[in-house]
């Protein structure tokens, strides 16, 4: 696979298909390099570098580094080379900028007539905004999450988080698996273009619907539900401790009744069914923090599971990494870096029963496999590459 990819949403798509067990080729620029290689965002003491931010040693796990100098008309030849070697070819870049390259679609059927092209931008690349600018954290607000995002009665929030990027990449490396499949069946390949204003907006029905059907606008609710009561975070003892508490059923309320030593607010008239409890919210839930504020997260969540109730505590970064259920899953990698050391990083999201499974290496170091990747996939020979690398084509 031929990764043009950089930033979040096009990395995370080919981090993904990484760990599947695709050989991703990540093809740099020494013209501009990675925007994620030169964030500030080092392990506490370390000095700068284009190998340890943190980001990008996230996103491009798994992944190998071929560092070209585009600004030479041969280095581009050689990114087509690598392209007529690969079944599929991944950007996201601005439109226009692969075509400016000359490593647009049409151009790179030409090289490979099946050849798999996915294409992650903010808008597409057709319709009026096809050529408007885009970043994941504008998002959020063009799909309306941000309109649902607020306290009752306040004004729309940020989301906190670029949602755009990673929803974008993992419905590209889905549409890329489908086009394999497909190419599998027919020969063809396919152009797939994604854009993350769809990949994202494609997660709020509620509010499409709401709509569609109604032609009213959802009301901002904070952590409430439109029906389920209990519903919401609850303090508890400690700094900053919550637990979320959700009863979907008039059974589940009554056992947590039972499970917090208080069973007759089961049948309190107050709170016997979901309209009852929904008509008296703010009762329910001051009752339920004079419980849950007198003990410890984990406390609370052990008692409620065990009456068999959905709850759970709100996790904070340390929280995570620490989880002895995620830990023991293996969610984590810790793979030795050369720069930056031993590292904990997400993993893969899921458990394989008849394939290996754990990230099989950690980001490559910038132009970390180019000698491999021109001898062993393109059959250059060594004095050629060095000659390459004299003219500062490679890197």
């Amino acid at each position: 696979m031929a990764d043009f990819t950089w930033v979040w949403a096009g990395p995370y798509c080919t981090m993904h298909l990484a760990h599947l067990g695709a050989e991703v080729i990540k093809i740099e620029s020494q013209a501009r390099v990675d925007v994620t290689r030169r964030l500030f965002l080092y392990p506490l003491g370390m000095k700068p570098g284009v190998n340890r931010c943190g980001l990008f040693n996230q996103w491009s796990q798994g992944k190998k580094s071929t560092l070209l100098n585009f600004v030479k008309p041969e280095a581009i030849a050689i990114a087509k080379e690598l392209i007529k070697k690969s079944d599929v070819v991944v950007e996201n870049f601005a439109t226009g900028v692969m075509d400016h390259l000359g490593l647009g679609y049409e151009e790179l059927k030409k090289i490979k007539p099946d050849i798999i092209m996915a294409s992650i931008s903010g808008y597409g690349h057709t319709g009026p905004l096809r050529n408007y600018m885009g970043y994941g954290p504008a998002i959020a607000p063009l799909t309306g999450l941000s309109s649902l995002t607020a306290y009752e009665g306040g004004s729309p929030q940020e989301v906190g988080i670029s949602y755009g990027d990673p929803n974008a990449g993992i419905n590209a490396a889905v549409a890329i698996c489908a086009a394999l499949a497909a190419r599998k069946r027919t020969g063809k390949g396919q152009y797939i273009d994604v854009s993350l204003w769809e990949a994202m907006a494609a997660l709020v029905p509620e509010g499409w619907m709401e709509y569609v059907m109604n032609g009213a606008e959802l009301p901002r609710q904070g952590n409430r539900d439109p029906w389920m009561s209990p519903y919401n975070c609850f303090r508890c003892v400690g700094e900053d401790a919550w637990v979320s508490i959700a009863c979907g059923s008039d059974e589940e309320w009554q056992a947590l009744c039972h499970g917090i030593g208080r069973p007759q607010l089961a049948t309190d008239v107050r709170f016997r069914t979901v309209h009852d409890r929904k008509a008296n919210e703010d009762e329910l839930e001051q009752l339920l923090t004079a419980w849950t504020a007198q003990r410890e997260k984990w406390e609370v969540t052990r008692i409620l599971q065990a009456a068999g109730v959905a709850a759970f505590p709100s996790m904070n970064s340390k929280d995570l990494t620490d989880d002895p259920h995620l830990n023991e899953r293996g969610f984590f990698a810790r793979l030795p870096h050369p720069e930056v050391g031993v590292r904990i990083h997400t993993g893969i999201p899921w458990l394989l029963a008849n394939a290996p499974n754990g990230v099989r290496a950690p980001a490559p170091l910038l132009g970390q496999d180019t000698d491999q990747v021109m001898r062993d996939v393109l059959g250059y020979p060594d004095q050629e590459i060095a000659r390459l690398k004299e003219e500062k084509i490679l890197y």
